[in-house]
């Protein structure tokens, strides 16, 4: 599989990687143990070496899932996980019923990534994220704990996700920054006035959770669908039916593209998301092996300078409607 490098530091992960938050956490009940264990060695056989968890994920569940998985390949593969999340007992990190709770501190951070170590079975990270900027800690603080983590030989690499962009030049002046995880793909594209350039200039990675929008841009879902109160998407407005009933236009701009490519709509999505930066590697997940397969596909499919123009001159009369997430998550971004 063709590779792709985050950062500056020499971090190469595989051109596409696997979010695993699914299989444990937010779109409905964990998956069965052992079927995940499969889908996970499968990818690897398949050449990713690029696996996305986090601590809050279950909470603890896919981390443990994750480390059990690729505890074989431990070589072979790179793990990101995250922290910054108060996984206190009335905790509520989806924001279903509230404003989620944050925790940097750099004594709690420290606590998170030896936690984070033992359920992964590793003795170093390979990515830390800060997964979401807590306001009550200064940037410089977390970057600071973080380098003393590196520098303890528990963790190689730093990472922010969902971050500002002046908040990523304050932490890279402390620790290198690796790479930023922020939800990107055709119909979440705030990132490309601020942060993008940013990320460009500094030499940072973007690695891009959610690229096929939660599902929507495989155009399998539409607003008839009806998702279950423990599905994240129940809560989310770009999920209503009116929302998806409009959004549609942009399911069927992929399809028409993916027909003239002979390719599915999923690809065509991915595949515009590794065309927009060498440097940008999109992070989908999935419970089914044919679509790891189907996403995995998106290498081979090549847009060319006319497709891509054509795509963002169509993109570009396409309201999007509904916002990503409910007003409490949604200001935990951009910090």
């Amino acid at each position: 599989m063709q590779k792709r490098k985050l950062g500056s530091g020499g971090l190469e992960v595989s051109a596409v990687g696997l979010g695993c938050m699914g299989m444990s956490f937010s779109y409905g009940p964990p998956q069965d143990k052992r079927e995940m264990i499969a889908l996970l060695r499968a990818a690897v056989e398949r050449g990713v070496t690029f696996f996305d968890t986090a601590e809050v994920y279950g909470p603890f569940l896919n981390e443990e899932l994750v480390g059990e998985a690729l505890a074989p390949f431990r070589r072979q593969v790179v793990i990101a996980t995250k922290f910054g999340f108060d996984l206190g007992p009335r905790s509520d990190p989806r924001g279903m019923n509230g404003a989620p709770a944050l925790n940097s501190r750099p004594e709690h951070l420290r606590q998170a990534v030896e936690g984070s170590l033992r359920r992964l079975g590793v003795e170093t990270i390979d990515l830390l994220y800060q997964h979401r900027v807590d306001p009550d800690v200064p940037i410089e603080d977390v970057a600071g704990a973080v380098r003393d983590l590196i520098g303890e030989g528990k963790v190689q690499y730093f990472g922010l996700s969902e971050a500002g962009a002046q908040t990523i030049r304050r932490a890279h002046a402390v620790q290198a920054v690796t790479a930023v995880q922020s939800e990107y793909s055709l119909w979440t594209r705030a990132l490309e006035t601020g942060v993008l350039p940013v990320l460009e200039e500094l030499g940072i990675g973007l690695v891009a959770y959610s690229p096929l929008g939660r599902g929507f841009l495989t155009g399998k879902i539409d607003e008839n669908v009806r998702f279950d109160r423990s599905d994240f998407r129940s809560t989310l407005p770009r999920f209503t039916p009116e929302a998806l009933r409009a959004n549609q236009v942009l399911v069927d701009l992929l399809g028409r593209i993916a027909a003239r490519k002979q390719a599915t709509a999923a690809q065509i999505a991915l595949a515009w998301v590794l065309a927009r930066k060498p440097w940008v590697v999109p992070i989908p997940g999935t419970t089914k092996l044919h679509r790891l397969d189907e996403n995995l596909g998106a290498i081979s499919v090549e847009l060319t300078p006319d497709d891509l123009r054509d795509i963002d001159v169509a993109a570009a009369q396409i309201a999007v409607q509904g916002a990503r997430y409910p007003e409490q998550l949604e200001r935990l971004t951009g910090r």
